[in-house]
């Protein structure tokens, strides 16, 4: 079954809803904490290692943001390609693959954090180990971090939040480039067409390369992976087992 709503400029209801809500959770995340409540510490994505880690965040990170640009270019994304997907799925379709890729990034994301938990705890002593676990946050908030190199990361991968759409994102870029492989896109820089397939597998190997290549960075290039692959995973198993599938 094929959707519309309407003209070219039209926003389906679940892409509309969808940013709306990011939109006012950032305003939210601006405003709360002047009356004491940081929404950061509750619905922000902490590893399952962290004192702040809440199983809900696994849903709840994806519609936190870290700034005004970080929430625009991922709310810009959703607009551009989420609204064609939703007018091909229709809205139930759509919100179950949004919520499923936006999990599985985080999941994904996870699985590599527990990578390098395990790597570092086989580097630091148990007694310097639990001196992180025990004060790494309260130095955190005081702007101070250990000058040992595997205390540092260990501190930041249990006291740093993940947040943001990012993960669901890629998992909409992936399937746009699934449905309409051979669709233009105008890239910006360089101002150059590509096809949608290329793009979406240039993509995919840049986000590869920059997560072996720069371990640790404040950008979750696995997350991003993870959105791509369950959403892979899932357009796989629609096609399979559904009778008819744009």
């Amino acid at each position: 079954m094929r959707y519309s709503y309407g003209g070219f400029g039209a926003i389906p209801p679940v892409v509309k809803n969808l940013l709306i809500i990011n939109v006012i959770v950032l305003l939210a995340q601006n405003a709360l904490p002047a009356m004491g409540i940081d929404l950061m510490d509750n619905f922000a994505l902490y590893f399952f290692k962290s004192e702040k880690f809440n199983i809900i965040q696994y849903v709840t990170y994806m519609f936190m943001h870290g700034g005004f640009m970080h929430l625009f270019f991922n709310m810009f994304a959703l607009w551009m390609f989420g609204r064609v997907l939703e007018s091909v799925w229709g809205p139930k379709r759509f919100l179950l693959y949004y919520m499923i890729t936006g999990v599985g990034a985080a999941l994904v994301h996870t699985f590599v954090n527990f990578l390098q938990y395990e790597s570092l705890r086989s580097q630091i002593s148990p007694q310097n180990f639990q001196m992180v676990v025990e004060e790494g946050a309260l130095l955190l908030q005081q702007g101070k971090v250990y000058s040992s190199e595997p205390l540092q990361k260990l501190q930041l991968l249990l006291n740093t939040p993940t947040v943001g759409a990012s993960g669901a994102v890629f998992g909409i870029l992936l399937a746009f480039g699934m449905l309409f492989p051979n669709t233009q896109l105008m890239l910006l820089f360089p101002p150059i067409p590509i096809k949608a397939k290329y793009f979406v597998i240039l993509y995919g190997g840049l986000e590869l390369y920059l997560g072996l290549s720069q371990p640790g960075s404040n950008i979750a290039h696995f997350a991003h992976l993870g959105g791509m692959l369950f959403g892979f995973i899932l357009i796989k198993y629609w096609q399979k087992n559904t009778t008819t599938f744009y």
